[in-house]
């Protein structure tokens, strides 16, 4: 029987190339989604992929969703937290508001997706979990205190729970991207990102099709050696 699998952000972007990667896999995909009912709609009719609305900051709607998830399309061994929102500012212009936004989406939303699908993990003495982290993360970035600590909190998080779940079975690991050719970061002004792109050792930008190479590779059945780890994938922009 296939494997569910969850991919919190998972119909645009990097998380719709994670999605489609484990699928590739064999698994039983659930694609979370925010708010874009059009996008999430064309990407399921597409690929065949379930989708579900769910605010995943919000540790009560992920409670109700996931208990339904489990009941209609089983237990959640595979969970993958990509969803990540940016609110920038500089201190002087950051409001609580912003901090609060980004905190908890980013950074709450992986409690919650843990802490209500781990049980079931240790239980079947299986579970893969990716936390995408960000080279900002490691590194910091001007403008982005809120966004920084976030991703950096991710990375942290992840080297603690590996230690919780090794013995069960379930192994934990973090994926820290650097700059990929999404929405996000297409809608960098022009200038900036020639500025970034020439910071990166191979001359691009990433692709998500090479972030999900990297879950693909965590997810795997046979994966079952590497925990509490971060895989960079920045085409050496930071060698961390």
């Amino acid at each position: 029987m296939a494997r569910v699998a969850i991919v919190t952000g998972g119909t645009r972007g990097i998380g719709e190339a994670i999605s489609l990667a484990l699928q590739a896999q064999g698994r039983k995909v659930v694609a979370i989604y925010a708010g874009n009912d059009a996008a999430a709609a064309a990407f399921k009719a597409e690929h065949g992929i379930d989708v579900w609305k769910l605010d995943v900051s919000k540790f009560d709607a992920c409670t109700e969703a996931l208990a339904q998830i489990k009941a209609e399309i089983g237990p959640v061994e595979i969970l993958v937290n990509n969803a990540g929102i940016t609110r920038d500012a500089t201190m002087g212009r950051l409001t609580r508001d912003m901090w609060d936004a980004v905190i908890d989406t980013n950074l709450g939303s992986c409690y919650n997706m843990c802490k209500l699908t781990f049980d079931d993990m240790r239980a079947a003495k299986f579970g893969r979990v990716v936390n995408v982290g960000s080279i900002n993360g490691q590194a910091g970035q001007y403008g982005q205190v809120n966004y920084a600590a976030s991703k950096s909190g991710i990375h942290g998080f992840t080297k603690a729970l590996a230690q919780e779940g090794a013995r069960f079975g379930i192994t934990v690991n973090a994926i820290a991207p650097g700059y990929v050719d999404t929405e996000m970061v297409r809608a960098v002004p022009a200038e900036v990102l020639r500025k970034i792109v020439a910071k990166v050792p191979i001359g691009r930008l990433g692709h998500a099709s090479d972030i999900a190479r990297g879950v693909a590779f965590l997810t795997a059945d046979d994966a079952d050696f590497i925990t509490g780890s971060t895989l960079s994938i920045n085409g050496g922009q930071h060698m961390y």
